[in-house]
């Protein structure tokens, strides 16, 4: 059986919410790439009223050593 990990990554927003990024992102997949997981995808876990993305999950699969 396959196992994954999940890593929630929040959304950062600059003044008045004109631009979100994920600032985060290449940094933990290359942490975990290191730990010899494999990055698989991302869902969306935290959204606003207006669809707008607040938070995600990374997944990685395998292991972590």
């Amino acid at each position: 059986m396959k196992e994954y990990t999940f890593v929630s990554v929040t959304c950062t927003a600059s003044a008045g919410g004109a631009k979100v990024a994920f600032d985060s992102h290449r940094d933990i997949i290359s942490e975990y790439a290191r730990m010899g997981m494999r990055y698989v995808g991302w869902i969306p876990t935290v959204m606003d009223g207006y669809g707008h993305i607040k938070e995600i999950d990374l997944i990685f699969e395998g292991k972590e050593k």
